[in-house]
């Protein structure tokens, strides 16, 4: 048996409190660890003392313990005198055991069922199954993206031919929807940038997403007159947002790119003649701009009223004269033509015919006119 802890402080079950007190203090005097350069032996000792003194010294504690102890020696005695007085035929650690039973068994097999027994060996990953599921993965991740890339296809295929639908209706919010569906599956789609780009800035005025689609679309763009289409519509959105320089660098790349691209040649045209004022430059880009649309469509009285502000700034009054008979012709009815042939008139010194056409301009309602008739050579 273990010790109890009246052993293990050295007292009698009957000592007092103040000798467990007393042997307590001695023993862990004597065995704290300090004074033993921290042994592991000495440590154990000493709590074995610290805990016997904690039991021990609490009235309640003791009582207890000294009841199980009673229990543990009353049941001792018991299993001692069982031990005594226990029958000759029984074990010491139970009744006997039932005697075996004959063991059964079958006759010697003869030489023809004798045979050896092969254990397959345990099966084991070689490099080539390795290497085999490797490849089945690889390939189900390819199958997988590959399949991904032909749904993604077809799906910017379909949303894109509804866009361009929807965008011959004029549904705007519907060709914008269907454009932004084109791109969530094929964010390189010129067509859809460009499409898209074009109703964000001829319809809802927003410059600065459309350039962003724009300039998008002229990342993906590999042809030349493509390119100077996406330039001239990079400028467009930078003069709306009055941004002069970076428009004038935009279409003079699109002329570079596609010097037949007349639209640029106008636009940088317009651009050198209000925001710029370099009415020679002006005259040159706008000419080239008409005489490329030409061939393509009738003269526009817009552009040719520009060429000849233009022609009129830079002095050059019988070309400017001469534009302005031409917007005359495709808009008889304009105020502001007859106003501007009586502002070369006048610069030519023809006061008669200043007057007569000022006061045309005045009777087709157009402002300016009357307010040079009043106050022009023609109210003296």
């Amino acid at each position: 048996m273990s010790q109890t802890l009246y052993q293990v402080l050295g007292v009698e079950p009957t000592a007092p409190l103040a000798d467990i007190k007393q042997a307590y203090k001695q023993l862990a005097l004597r065995y704290h660890p300090d004074r033993h350069g921290g042994s592991r032996l000495y440590e154990d000792q000493f709590k074995a003392v610290a805990a016997a003194y904690q039991v021990l010294s609490d009235a309640g504690r003791r009582a207890h313990y000294d009841h199980q102890l009673r229990q543990a020696r009353l049941r001792a005695e018991e299993a001692r005198r069982a031990q005594q007085y226990r029958p000759q035929s029984q074990h010491v650690y139970g009744v006997p055991m039932p005697p075996p039973e004959p063991l059964r068994t079958r006759p010697p097999a003869s030489s023809a069922e004798r045979h050896y027994v092969r254990h397959p060996k345990q099966a084991r990953f070689t490099r080539r199954d390795w290497l085999l599921v490797i490849g089945v993965l690889v390939g189900l991740l390819l199958f997988g993206l590959g399949a991904k890339w032909v749904m993604d296809r077809v799906a910017a295929r379909s949303n894109y031919q509804d866009g361009l639908r929807a965008y011959t209706q004029q549904h705007w919010g519907a060709a914008h929807s269907y454009f932004s569906e084109t791109l969530a599956f094929k964010p390189e789609h010129v067509g859809a940038l460009r499409r898209r780009a074009e109703i964000e800035q001829l319809v809802y005025r927003n410059y600065p997403q459309a350039s962003a689609d724009y300039a998008a679309a002229l990342h993906y763009t590999r042809n030349h007159r493509a390119a100077a289409q996406l330039y001239y519509r990079l400028g467009q959105c930078a003069a709306g947002q009055k941004r002069t320089r970076l428009a004038l660098d935009q279409f003079s790349r699109a002329v570079v790119l596609d010097s037949t691209l007349s639209a640029a040649w106008l636009a940088r045209g317009e651009l050198r003649l209000f925001e710029q004022r370099l009415f020679v430059s002006a005259a040159s880009d706008l000419s080239v701009g008409l005489r490329l649309q030409a061939g393509k469509q009738a003269p526009s009285a817009k552009w040719l009223t520009y060429r000849g502000l233009a022609y009129f700034k830079a002095g050059d009054y019988p070309a400017a004269l001469t534009d302005y008979q031409q917007v005359l012709l495709l808009r008889p009815r304009s105020g502001q033509i007859y106003f501007l042939l009586g502002r070369v008139a006048q610069k030519q010194g023809r006061r008669g015919a200043a007057c007569e056409l000022f006061r045309r301009g005045s009777q087709l309602g157009y402002f300016p006119a009357t307010d040079a008739q009043r106050r022009g050579p023609c109210g003296r």
